[in-house]
């Protein structure tokens, strides 16, 4: 097999997260009742927004 230029053998961390993140938003909307996400449950589902846990650790 050819390598592509600027392909490696190692895994993209990156692309694993925006996979698994990508993976919970189609959990998410498989299961809501409406047509489509909203904003703010799009934003809850990624945890951004108010949902997102503080660095600081408070609630």
């Amino acid at each position: 097999m050819v390598s592509r230029r600027g392909s490696s053998c190692g895994t993209d961390p990156v692309a694993l997260v925006e996979i698994d993140l990508y993976g919970d938003l189609m959990i998410a909307a498989s299961s809501a009742d409406e047509d489509r996400l909203s904003a703010d449950r799009i934003d809850q589902v990624l945890g951004v927004g108010p949902w997102a846990p503080r660095e600081d650790g408070a609630e």
